[in-house]
């Protein structure tokens, strides 16, 4: 009796399995653009390893940091003169 079970549970298998679809193969998606600032076709690098991307690497070795400028001057500080209360 068992064994008639798994061969019919084997044919029923078997016989699904003949009418299932074969996959099609679905194209990668693009890679995302790169953030602003950077070269197309660059890599991202992280020099000091704080997490932060500090440049990036050409396709020919060279390396650009990213410019970040400098902070404004702190504001002046406030005159002494003026109405006291």
């Amino acid at each position: 009796m068992r064994k008639i079970m798994i061969v019919l549970a084997m044919a029923g298998g078997l016989a699904l399995s003949a009418c299932t679809k074969a996959e099609e193969e679905v194209a990668a998606p693009p890679p995302p653009p790169p953030p602003p600032g950077s070269i197309t076709g660059s890599t991202a690098a992280d020099r000091d390893g704080d997490g932060i991307v500090d440049g990036y690497y050409t396709s020919d070795g060279m390396y650009h940091p990213n410019y970040t400028p400098p902070p404004p001057p702190p504001p002046p500080p406030p005159t002494p003169t003026g109405e006291r209360g």
